[in-house]
């Protein structure tokens, strides 16, 4: 079970149906940060280079989420 737990992310708690919060009544939830280099590669794999829409949106996108990062 307590793989269960940290392959989701939650707690024993939530598993058991103790409780309807996934970080359950101890368990002191820390989302996972993202690599802002990975994803900024992953951002740049996703987009076609050439079109001129697809640079604008992927701009946008990536100044969203350098803003979500701080």
């Amino acid at each position: 079970m307590i793989r269960y737990a940290d392959y989701f992310d939650v707690s024993l708690d939530y598993i058991f149906g103790r409780t309807d919060k996934p970080q359950g009544k101890l368990y002191d939830y820390n989302p996972k940060v993202f690599d802002d280099e990975k994803m900024q590669q992953f951002v740049e794999m996703c987009f076609d280079p050439k079109s001129p829409a697809n640079a604008k949106l992927k701009e946008a996108v990536l100044k969203l989420l350098q803003e979500n990062s701080k």
